[in-house]
């Protein structure tokens, strides 16, 4: 078999690359030192120091004389006073017939409702606020309230509470609450029934 001049050349490169794989630095070794003395541990100096004499002991400070307790005073008994007698009972009075009381209806006069609705336009406001009640039961009768969890059941039951307190307000031609009440109550019922 016969190599042309590349194969020889690859050749001769690949044994190049595998002997040098070969030959590879031995680890130095380092010489045995010998082994380190430990000096003497020092000698402990303990000095004595001599205590001062004590001192004298302080003279106690003489209690001040006490004066005897004396007992409070007795108390004297209070005076007897005798109660005065009885007032003598005095005939009744009699009056002149009053007036005769005014009579009480049971209907109190009833306050005027302040309203921002103008006067001609009550019908359509309240026929809108009866849509969105409406639109807001249809709504919360889709809701399935058995897989509501506690926070949603919440807002269902506040919801149901806005349309009552709407109706409410309604009757009593208090539109401008029934309208905001009844627009909470829709957009309540309108969330828990999924738009």
């Amino acid at each position: 078999m016969r190599i042309g001049g590349a194969g020889l050349w690859l050749l001769l490169i690949s044994s190049g690359a595998i002997t040098a794989g070969c030959f590879h630095a031995s680890p130095k070794t380092v010489s045995a030192s010998p082994p380190l003395e430990m000096p003497p541990p020092p000698q402990r100096v303990v000095e004595t120091v001599e205590a001062p004499p004590p001192l004298p002991p302080l003279p106690l400070v003489e209690e001040p004389a006490r004066q005897p307790v004396r007992p409070p005073p007795a108390r004297l008994p209070a005076p007897r006073v005798e109660a005065p007698p009885p007032p003598k009972p005095e005939p009744p009075k009699v009056e002149p017939p009053a007036d005769p009381p005014p009579k009480v209806t049971d209907e109190a006069p009833k306050p005027p409702t302040l309203q921002t609705t103008p006067p001609g336009t009550e019908g359509d406001v309240e026929r809108r606020i009866r849509d969105v009640i409406s639109r807001a039961n249809a709504s919360l009768k889709r809701v399935n309230v058995r897989a509501l969890n506690p926070e949603a059941r919440t807002q269902f039951d506040t919801a149901k509470r806005f349309i009552e307190q709407a109706e409410a307000a309604l009757k009593k031609r208090n539109l401008e609450f029934a309208r905001n009440l009844a627009d909470k109550a829709q957009g309540l019922a309108a969330q828990l029934a999924g738009g």
